[in-house]
């Protein structure tokens, strides 16, 4: 029996904790599921069990002596100096007890919705455990072990036989998905994200459009810093609409990092709640424009786990199952439920206030540099289309 939408979901995800101060915390996923259940949005019947990602599945993206080293890792076997080497035991990615099952999870829940969609189960699928898309091959990076979107496309490819677009608006570039199919001309990846010159990890920028036979299937659109809501949306809206077009997938996986909000502590941007209501509408109509419906969706960065987090993750799956005109307060039963437990005070509403931060002096400025940045971004997509109409 079909379901339109399912929710991959456990409690099991908080495993993939490195410790109580360090910013990725995935008890922002709980947060989540509370806030829709208590909203009365997410139903039983809709939430699926993720299941652990096999060393084989892994091995679709990851060295194998990586995946060893992961293991012995968490089981406190694996020499500081040879860490090092992987990118483990850093500041970024810690190494904690069982730090490999509780990445296989997060990969497993991925390929759990992969599976619902592309066995025509469910036409959307959300997996918000996913979505570190820093990871490498043989290097853990930026809070990211095992690569889950990296893996699901892979796995896409080798069951399904299907082109996939990934869409990465995490306020972080998706470097270790792009650079896995950088001479994949079967993988269009699409990132959206704050200029690499001031943020981790310094790439994404627009002249990054692949190689040998995966030119002209990588496109980056570097924002400014303090890039609000306007400029931000035009230049996502404008790009997604012509690469899909374009590319013309066969199934579309979007990367949900919320992390672009001003309240987030580790960016510099000035997006507000009003883009997490977009990002996903667009999203959903170029997966029934290309896709017939095919939507897998992950999570990603996020750090205001309080505020931010919650509603915008809870927007993206209210789009996701047509419930998305939902405005005006929050639960109370939600807020009364998790005030206790937070440092800050919990937004009450669904949307920001218009004066949640000051005027940005450089607005006009930050928005013709965004603008000319989708033109270069877009170029030989418009190039090409010029040429077949002469």
């Amino acid at each position: 029996m079909s379901k339109n939408s399912v929710f991959i979901y456990s409690d099991a995800f908080q495993t993939y904790k490195f410790h109580d101060r360090h910013p990725f915390n995935q008890l922002r996923v709980k947060l989540t599921y509370d806030l829709l259940q208590t909203l009365g949005a997410l139903h039983d019947s809709q939430i699926v069990a993720p299941r652990l990602a096999t060393d084989e599945e892994l091995a679709l993206v990851h060295d194998t002596d990586y995946i060893e080293a992961v293991k012995k890792a968490g089981r406190g076997q694996l020499p500081e100096e040879v860490a090092l080497n992987y990118g483990l035991g850093t500041e970024d990615t810690p190494i904690f007890p069982n730090m490999h099952e509780a990445s296989a999870l997060l990969v497993g829940g991925t390929l759990t919705a992969v599976d619902y969609v592309l066995s025509g189960k469910a036409e959307h699928a959300l997996s918000l455990g996913g979505g570190l898309h820093h990871g490498f091959c043989g290097k853990a990076s930026g809070f990211c072990i095992y690569n889950d979107s990296s893996v699901a496309i892979k796995y896409m490819q080798e069951k399904y036989g299907v082109r996939v677009l990934y869409v990465d608006t995490d306020a972080h570039h998706g470097d270790g998905v792009q650079w896995t199919f950088y001479d994949d001309p079967n993988v269009c990846t699409f990132s959206i994200h704050e200029t690499g010159r001031y943020l981790f990890p310094g790439t994404g920028n627009v002249n990054e459009r692949g190689q040998g036979k995966g030119y002209g299937y990588s496109f980056n659109i570097p924002v400014d810093a303090f890039t609000e809501d306007e400029s931000w949306l035009a230049a996502y809206t404008e790009a997604l609409i012509e690469i899909a077009d374009f590319f013309r997938p066969d199934v579309i996986l979007t990367q949900n990092g919320v992390d672009a909000h001003y309240y987030d502590p580790l960016t510099h941007l000035c997006a507000t709640m009003r883009i997490y209501r977009e990002i996903p509408k667009i999203a959903h109509q170029i997966a029934h424009q290309y896709c017939n419906g095919r939507w897998i969706a992950v999570g990603g960065g996020g750090y205001d786990i309080w505020r931010v987090v919650p509603r915008a993750w809870a927007l993206l799956w209210l789009e996701m199952t047509e419930q998305s005109d939902i405005s005006g307060a929050l639960p109370e039963e939600w807020i009364a439920r998790w005030q206790r437990h937070a440092p800050v005070s919990l937004p009450l509403k669904w949307d920001d206030p218009e004066d949640l931060y000051p005027p940005i002096p450089r607005k006009a400025e930050i928005t013709e540099k965004n603008a000319q940045t989708v033109m270069k971004a877009l170029h030989p997509i418009r190039s090409n289309k010029q040429r077949l109409n002469l």
